[in-house]
């Protein structure tokens, strides 16, 4: 393969990555919602997770999701058979913004994590899927407010339930 062609090749995935980074879109993202299923759904079990490595985090994610479902009627089972199987996955990435001059040569790192919560019927068929994907700061301090805020913005995209 020519030089000229290999860096032709890596100016295209330069770009696109580029493009890729400074197109990043942050917030809340509905996957999938199933409405009729879910709306005679009354219990709930958590199912396995690909939690937070952070203890604390994990356990703020639990309590704020078992909150926002009791608001919608839920009631927790601790196990045995359900309506709907909870289940979540976070990680956090470092995306960089191309757009912000570099400083000292390095361009702007932004701190960002990914919130996905799953609401599945018993045959893992997903009934609701969000995902948010927000820039975090990471401050012991203040991740309990910031959970809480995360999970309350993603169960505002959940479906009504239908007056009968």
């Amino acid at each position: 393969m020519s030089i000229t062609r290999r860096v032709f090749i890596l100016s295209c995935v330069l770009l696109g990555a580029s493009h890729a980074a400074v197109a990043q879109k942050y917030g809340v993202t509905v996957n999938t919602v199933k409405p009729a299923a879910l709306a005679p759904a009354k219990t709930y079990v958590w199912g396995v997770n690909r939690q937070s490595f952070d203890k604390k985090i994990d356990a703020l994610i639990v309590a704020a999701v078992d909150r926002e479902l009791s608001e919608r009627g839920f009631s927790k089972v601790a196990s045995g058979s359900s309506d709907v199987v909870v289940t979540y996955a976070s990680l956090s990435r470092t995306d960089v913004d191309l757009k912000q001059k570099p400083k000292d040569g390095a361009s702007a790192e932004i701190a960002v994590g990914t919130l996905l919560v799953d609401l599945s019927d018993p045959n893992r068929q997903t009934l609701f899927r969000v995902r948010m994907d927000t820039p975090i700061e990471l401050n012991t301090a203040t991740n309990e407010a910031t959970v809480n805020g995360i999970i309350k913005q993603m169960f505002e995209k959940y479906p009504p339930r239908s007056k009968r």
